[in-house]
This record gives structure tokens, C-alpha cells and sequence, in this order.
């Protein structure tokens, strides 16, 4: 039988490793404990039901998310301008990572891969640049714990099609999540 998992203690262990000395290992620790249960974390949080960015604690130092994403949904290269960790506790979140180029624009370009499945935890550097796939026909469950405020730190995205650099836009961002859920209505 697996531990329950209790939202209000997940919350006050990532407040309580940004006070340590390395902050995103512990949180790492921290999120890795949690989806290697991925049924108390279900039972907790409810079994996904449709894409969605669902803050469970936002703060200028810490946000937490609940990030749910449709079937073979991608979001365009970004960056965090912040540390994160990345656990998965249904489904599996392709993650292709990407290097800027030295010309104008601020091009990028691939730089490698890597898939994170269900009960895999992962940290992220401030600057490593990401776009994610959710390759399954189902829904992806996942928590992404930051070390800052998600939605208001300055960050960049690509263009998915010319790769160019251009500020993040947060709106566009939440609105590929409805637009995933209103072609799943329609199919």
C-alpha cells in the first residue's frame, strides 16, 4: 500500500530547501519521493482530466505545478531563467533540449534529448532551453517545482518554425493548453 501523499507537507519540504545550501538537489529529492507513488499522488490530486497549468503554491521565490499535458501536445522551445525539477507521475514528457547559436537573432539549435516516465524525477539548470512533447495518447501528469516565479520572471521562447528568440508569452503558453483540450473534444 502506498503512502498518502499530503499536498501541504510537499509544499512546506520545497519551502524548506530553499533554505539549504543546494536547493534544487533537495528539491529533486523532494519531487523524486513524491511521484514514486504514483497512485498517492493520483488519489491526492485527482486523476487528470484534461490539459491544464494548475499552481499548487506561487511565490516570487517558489512556484509548484501541477502540469497535465493532452496527448501528443508540444510547447515551443523555452527557458526558465530559473532552476526546475521535472517529476512524472503518469504518462512520459519528451524533452528535447536545444544550444543557441553565435548570430543574430538568437537562433537555436538541437542539442539532445531525453524522456522522463512515470516515477522519474529530473533538475534543470536556469538556462537550459526546452520545448516538451507528451508522446502518448494519453494524458501526461506531472509536478514542476521552480525556483522562482514562473509567471512573472523574464524569460525567452523560440518560434517553433524559425527557431528565432522572442520574450516568453505566459497567455500563449496557457492557451495551447486549451487549444489541446478543444481538439481532443472534437475528436
Amino acid at each position: 500500500m502506498s503512502a498518502a501523499f499530503e499536498l501541504d507537507r510537499f509544499k512546506h519540504a520545497c519551502r524548506e530547501a530553499l533554505t539549504e545550501s543546494t536547493p534544487q538537489s533537495v528539491a529533486r529529492e523532494i519531487v523524486a519521493r513524491a511521484v514514486s507513488e504514483p497512485a498517492a499522488l493520483l488519489a491526492a490530486l485527482g486523476e487528470p482530466t484534461r490539459a491544464t497549468v494548475q499552481a499548487l503554491h506561487h511565490s516570487e521565490d517558489l512556484t509548484i505545478l501541477n502540469v497535465i499535458w493532452a496527448p501528443r501536445m508540444t510547447i515551443m522551445p523555452h527557458d526558465h531563467a530559473m532552476w526546475a525539477v521535472i517529476g512524472i507521475y503518469a504518462g512520459r514528457e519528451d524533452n528535447r533540449f536545444w544550444r543557441r547559436l553565435d548570430e543574430p537573432g538568437g537562433r537555436i539549435e538541437a542539442a539532445g534529448s531525453r524522456s522522463i516516465d512515470q516515477r522519474e524525477a529530473v533538475s534543470l539548470g536556469r538556462d537550459i532551453i526546452h520545448s516538451v512533447t507528451n508522446p502518448t495518447p494519453r494524458l501526461t501528469g506531472a509536478l514542476h517545482v521552480y525556483g522562482g516565479d514562473f509567471f512573472k520572471a523574464a524569460r525567452k521562447e523560440w518560434d517553433p518554425d524559425t527557431l528565432l528568440e522572442q520574450p516568453y508569452d505566459i497567455a500563449k503558453a496557457l492557451r495551447l493548453f486549451e487549444e489541446a483540450n478543444a481538439s481532443r473534444s472534437r475528436a
